[in-house]
């Protein structure tokens, strides 16, 4: 086989086992009984469901926006913004889940973080994604170090190969540290208690900072008992209780 069909193979196989991780969920007669649940109306035995399925590490946007789903029919909307964020965090073209989610936090008058330009930028593709596109330029770059070096003519396209490929390799690692690290990263978390009060310190009597209504966006910075320290919307910090919140990245 001829170096180019071996190395197109590669991405396809690399493709293909990517998608085929996240429809394993979906193939699950687990997922199938609480789609089942859910459209007839039993709401709580379908979140049981969905539920066990996440536990397990069956993860799927599908899985997390049916899971949402089910939560708003509960009228448990701070959960069904975290799942419908899950989602999000794994596949950010869900057009249902980007939906569903600005429903759910119309309803629940949630706040959101403020994000930068060059964040709303880099969000038109989820980690996954990114991670996905380094992995892929990285081999081909390499595969074109390789074959420049063995070639007795050197390809002044294969050099250009190269470093595009590195060049889209350095970028999309840059993408995932400031997708990582910026405002909603992966310390980003939905408070799913009800009212959630941010305040100066770590005691119920301590003075509040912010009225945080369920399924609002918070950055978790640091923990000290059973309190976390975070950013806030509308540029503030604060403490909340840990109960009260929940991560979207599991």
């Amino acid at each position: 086989m001829k170096p180019r069909k071996s190395l197109v193979a590669l991405c396809c196989a690399m493709i293909y086992a990517f998608v085929a991780a996240s429809a394993v969920a979906q193939s699950d007669p687990q997922f199938a009984k609480a789609n089942q649940d859910y459209a007839q109306g039993h709401f709580k035995e379908a979140i049981d469901g969905y539920e066990t399925l996440v536990r397990s590490g069956q993860w799927s946007a599908n899985l997390f926006y049916d899971l949402g789903n089910a939560y708003f029919r509960a009228a448990d909307f701070g959960r069904a913004i975290l799942n419908y964020e899950r989602a999000l965090a794994l596949d950010r073209h869900h057009p249902e889940a980007a939906a569903n989610l600005q429903i759910a936090r119309d309803e629940a008058r949630a706040l959101e973080m403020q994000q930068s330009w060059l964040e709303r930028y880099l969000h038109f593709a989820s980690l996954n994604q990114y991670s996905l596109m380094a992995s892929v330029a990285f081999w081909v770059g390499t595969f074109c170090i390789v074959r420049l070096i063995f070639q007795r003519r050197r390809s002044a396209r294969t050099l250009a190969l190269s470093i595009l490929s590195l060049t889209v390799c350095a970028l999309a690692i840059l993408a995932i540290y400031r997708i990582d690290y910026g405002s909603k990263g992966h310390g980003l978390a939905i408070v799913t208690g009800k009212d959630v009060q941010a305040r100066l310190a770590t005691a119920d009597t301590a003075n509040s900072v912010l009225a945080l209504p369920e399924g609002s966006e918070i950055k978790i910075l640091s923990t000290r008992g059973d309190w976390i320290y975070a950013a806030l919307p509308n540029n503030l910090r604060g403490w909340i209780p840990a109960k009260s919140t929940e991560l979207v990245r599991l």
